[in-house]
């Protein structure tokens, strides 16, 4: 499943994010990625363990926690401490899957990468190039969003960013393992959400809602990872 998650962030933590990461020093992105990743990835990477790092993927944490559609896709048990990127000239990130695991910090183990999530900072009119392709069993889908809008796709799928050749496309990235690990699943779980919530608006909290609400739950109970 890939999802648009819109209004992660507000138009005012995208400025003032912008400004700062504007004003950051960047690494070479292949410091990030295995043999394999560092041969197609050129691209540029805040440093992980920065100040600046971790206070704004601690703002990016705060706002994808409190979205509730993302939420309810992800079923998140563990984030990984979300990282930041820059393409511009040029640079490039070419098609490949992501890693099936992630440190997580301070020793703290580590995190089966079942959702992979990007966070746009910059709109689509700021520059040329630089969609997200994602590449799945009906398809390559092509994203592009508007800044402080995230797109939630599968780990599994192979996917790149095409060349920008205008302006910066400037991005926070991360990872999660989901409670419910089969996307299957997942999909299930999700639609039988949104569907009670279209349901509960239309009649509150009838017989029948309270019925498939008990189910919803109770099929996370079997399926959950904790």
């Amino acid at each position: 499943m890939m999802l648009h998650v819109p209004n992660v962030l507000t138009r005012d933590q995208v400025l003032d994010m912008r400004d700062r990461l504007d004003a950051a020093d960047w690494l070479d992105g292949k410091v990030t990625v295995g043999a394999q990743g560092a041969r197609v990835k050129n691209n540029r990477q805040l440093p992980e363990h920065g100040a600046v790092s971790r206070e704004l993927g601690q703002i990016v944490l705060d706002a994808v926690k409190a979205s509730d559609l993302f939420f309810a896709a992800a079923l998140p048990l563990r984030i990984v401490p979300p990282l930041f990127n820059r393409y511009e000239g040029g640079e490039t990130y070419g098609l490949h899957v992501d890693g099936a695991m992630r440190p997580l910090v301070a020793g703290e183990g580590w995190l089966r990468t079942d959702l992979s999530c990007t966070l746009f900072l910059c709109d689509p009119e700021d520059y040329d190039g630089g969609e997200l392709e994602v590449v799945d069993t009906y398809g390559t889908h092509e994203v592009k969003l508007p800044a402080g809008d995230l797109i939630l796709y599968p780990s599994t799928s192979l996917h790149q960013v095409t060349p920008v050749t205008r302006g910066a496309r400037v991005c926070s990235f991360f990872w999660l393992q989901s409670l419910v690990r089969d996307g299957t699943q997942r999909q299930m779980l999700f639609d039988l959400d949104m569907n009670i919530r279209k349901i509960r608006a239309q009649l509150g909290d009838s017989a029948e809602v309270l019925g498939l609400t008990a189910h919803y739950h109770n099929l996370i109970r079997q399926w959950a990872e904790a």
